[in-house]
């Protein structure tokens, strides 16, 4: 078969299948998405928080507000997510949940401060965006979380498990490129989040050559020679390259300069965002569940007791509703197949009458047509005459029998009485009295001409 280009359309191909390898299955997945109040920053806020999650995220989730937490909970499985991510936005303040799925714990944290990565990219001097570093997954420096309290340990636990563990025997010293930074403040009890960009730049070697080794175009407007741009390599300006004090010996060899067993320095460039939040609810379940811990309320012993007990009391209640409503709906399930069983059995009853004539109809039907000229011939002994059978032959034979169907027709009743011809004869009689005042011009001589015309 040809298309209408001309081509052949051959058979379809079947999609092939591609397997994810354990260790991307896994990996840490997030979902981040906004709730509340709408509001253009808190949009632009959740996308820069997939771009530091990236590439494990979903960067394209598409959230309607018809969508509830439920839905995603039960994505969740599908697509291997292990936390999510939520910005509330109110009329007082701004929060961030972070949430174990799909059983918790959830941390609910305040948002005191926020400045959005494009506002970050533009306040630097040299901006250094590149798309190849979102390819792997950040490296996570947690700073100051050295607290007595189990809430901050818990705290640190999350952020690191929401980020994939780095093998340092088997990682590739290429493939970090990112770094998150996350600073407790345990007087003020703050965290700064900060997102960076990891450059390594060659050191004790000469500026002109870190610049060549680099693939950076030098200016050569102020030598005549190579030579000269190396030797009076002190002339250039400290702007153009700037040494670093962080010094470290590589175990791998990178590009750009970068050797093994060489000295290299670290150099930071942030991309953005920062965020400010501050730790103010421990709830043991997803969204719901006993409060681990909180900023400014603190209960006693017995009132914890008392809660417990509440709670107890509910979950016993709800699993015996649940169990009250699957029993009603199996006993109108049963009730439904018995009334479906009742009336289906006096509809679709044969009774053996039906039966016969059914057996005699797929008899008649299975034979097969008989010659008739043989049969008049047997039966009467002359010859038929040739135009009594020749519609026939041209048939093929004598036609099957119709076989009634087994339906009863409603016939409408019979009248008895007669008509009622009172409105004809009304009818006649009115047109006979009409005739009678009008009366005929031909044969009524005596009538008087009308007055209305004078």
């Amino acid at each position: 078969m040809k298309t209408k280009k001309g081509k052949k359309k051959g058979p379809q191909k079947t999609p092939k299948t591609f397997d994810e390898p354990l260790d991307l299955k896994n990996a840490p997945h997030t979902f981040v998405i906004h709730r509340g109040l709408s509001s253009p920053y808190l949009v632009y806020l959740s996308r820069d928080f997939r771009k530091v999650m990236e590439p494990f995220t979903a960067i394209n989730l598409q959230e309607k507000k018809t969508n509830k937490i439920k839905d995603f909970v039960s994505l969740s499985g599908i697509f291997h997510v292990s936390h999510m991510c939520i910005f509330t936005r109110s009329e007082k303040s701004l929060s961030m949940k972070i949430s174990r799925m799909p059983q918790g714990p959830t941390l609910s944290f305040k948002v005191h401060s926020f400045i959005l990565a494009k506002d970050v990219v533009s306040s630097l001097k040299k901006q250094f965006v590149e798309e190849s570093s979102f390819q792997h997954a950040p490296l996570v420096i947690l700073n100051n979380f050295t607290d007595e309290g189990n809430h901050t340990k818990l705290m640190a636990q999350t952020f690191q498990n929401m980020f994939p563990p780095l093998n340092i025997t088997t990682i590739k010293l290429s493939t970090i490129k990112r770094c998150v930074l996350f600073s407790y403040n345990p007087a003020t009890k703050l965290v700064e989040m900060r997102h960076y960009a990891i450059t390594v730049v060659p050191t004790g070697v000469n500026r002109a050559i870190k610049k060549i080794a680099m693939k950076k175009i030098p200016d050569m407007n102020k030598f005549e020679d190579i030579s000269d741009f190396v030797l009076k390599s002190q002339m250039l300006s400290e702007s153009e390259f700037e040494d670093e004090e962080s010094n470290v010996t590589l175990s791998q060899s990178l590009k750009k300069g970068n050797v093994e067993a060489g000295q290299s320095g670290i150099r930071l460039r942030e991309l953005g965002p920062r965020i400010t939040f501050e730790l103010y609810k421990i709830e043991a379940d997803l969204m719901t569940g006993e409060v681990l811990y909180h900023n400014e309320i603190v209960k006693s012993v017995d009132e914890i007791l008392k809660m417990r007990k509440r709670r107890a009391d509910k979950k016993i209640l709800k699993e015996k509703r649940k169990k009250a409503q699957e029993e009603n709906k199996s006993k109108k399930d049963k009730l439904k197949d018995e009334h479906k069983i009742k009336t289906g059995n006096k509809q679709f009853t044969i009774t053996e009458s039906d039966k016969r004539l059914l057996k005699d109809a797929e008899e008649a039907i299975d034979d097969v047509p008989e010659d008739d000229t043989e049969y008049y011939k047997d039966e009467i002994g002359e010859e038929p005459e040739k135009e009594l059978f020749e519609n026939a032959i041209k048939s093929g034979g004598r036609k099957r029998p119709h076989i009634p169907k087994f339906k009863t027709k409603s016939f409408k009743k019979m009248r008895t009485e007669p008509k009622d011809n009172s409105q004809k004869n009304n009818k006649e009689r009115g047109h006979s009295r009409n005739n009678k005042e009008r009366g005929n011009t031909k044969f009524n001589k005596n009538r008087k001409p009308s007055n209305k015309r004078k």
